[in-house]
């Protein structure tokens, strides 16, 4: 199932909406270069992204930055807010997954 954004695109390749999973999310993420997806949270669940392509700049809490390249690996623990910003001059692309097949998203305040 793939879903289209402004900044890129979510394709959800297992979880309870699929019906293919009872305990993870699993899919992967593309982020137009020069894009960035919004400060956000998972209240339910954490989180693990692999970058597989391209160059990105996480943030974490709003301030902590961190590049990742190709291979790179992040955890997010429950209702941290973060975010991916696409510093590459192609699509970055990301192996997302999240402990729970019924993953939350919450939209978090940038100010």
């Amino acid at each position: 199932m793939q879903i289209e954004q402004d900044w890129g695109a979510l394709t959800w390749c297992a979880n309870a909406q699929l019906g293919n999973s009872d305990e993870m999310t699993v899919g992967r993420c593309v982020i137009k270069p020069g894009q960035e997806n919004p400060l956000h949270s998972h209240p339910n669940c954490s989180e693990i992204l692999v970058l597989v392509q391209g160059r990105i700049l996480h943030t974490v809490e709003g301030r902590q930055e961190v590049e990742m390249h190709p291979g790179d690996v992040i955890t997010l623990p429950a209702r941290l807010p973060h975010k991916a910003r696409n510093i590459g001059d192609d699509a970055a692309v990301m192996f997302i997954a999240f402990s729970s097949a019924y993953r939350e998203f919450q939209l978090e305040d940038e100010a």
